[in-house]
């Protein structure tokens, strides 16, 4: 079972996000501040959740929350600071929109830039270990998720609402017959070992 808070007599937001691994799209970060007595027995980390299961938790989350919000890096500027100061970028957005100013952030993984006169935590898998953060994982997931199913519509030759963005296969071989979209990662290994074939 998940944990509830980290220190029961702080506001807590716990900070995740979504997409770091994508060849396109943006990444997209949630923060969200639960109650105290918070439980759910479904709630964990987005990742081991399916689809439909992360479809029933994000209303449920929306609605139980004290506070909660959605933020997005585009693929042009994670181009320019990099993946990993971009996911930072995205979570400080989101905390900035929070309806309710945490005392204490709680972040999955184990590097983060402080927010400014907010103190933080990271906790390497903290989505498997506490509600707040598995909350924001499964908002950064659904709300990329629909993201990427929208570009989808413009785009299908990249297969996008299978792969949301991630490096399978077919995105890969998509990119090498028909090159990249605005949406692509231009600072990424696109194609990865995949060749153009002989004439």
């Amino acid at each position: 079972m998940l944990k509830s808070y980290f220190v029961y007599d702080l506001i807590e937001a716990g900070c995740d996000e979504a997409g770091r691994g994508c060849l396109a799209g943006p990444v997209m970060a949630a923060a969200v501040i639960l109650p105290k007595d918070f439980q759910n027995d479904l709630l964990r980390d987005s990742k081991k959740l399916s689809s439909m299961q992360r479809s029933l938790l994000r209303p449920k989350i929306e609605k139980q929350a004290l506070a909660w919000a959605v933020a997005s890096v585009s693929s042009n500027e994670i181009d320019v600071i990099n993946i990993l100061n971009a996911s930072f970028l995205a979570m400080h957005k989101a905390i900035s929109e929070l309806k309710i100013v945490p005392q204490l952030l709680l972040i999955d993984g184990n590097r983060f830039t402080p927010y400014v006169n907010i103190p933080h935590k990271c906790i390497v898998q903290g989505d498997d270990k506490y509600f707040s953060i598995a909350a924001a994982s499964v908002l950064a997931k659904t709300y990329r998720d629909d993201y990427m199913m929208d570009l989808h519509k413009e785009f299908p030759q990249y297969h996008w609402s299978r792969n949301k963005g991630y490096p399978t296969f077919k995105h890969r071989e998509a990119i090498l017959q028909n090159g990249i979209t605005l949406y692509h990662r231009k600072s990424f290994n696109l194609v990865g070992q995949l060749k153009l074939p002989f004439n």
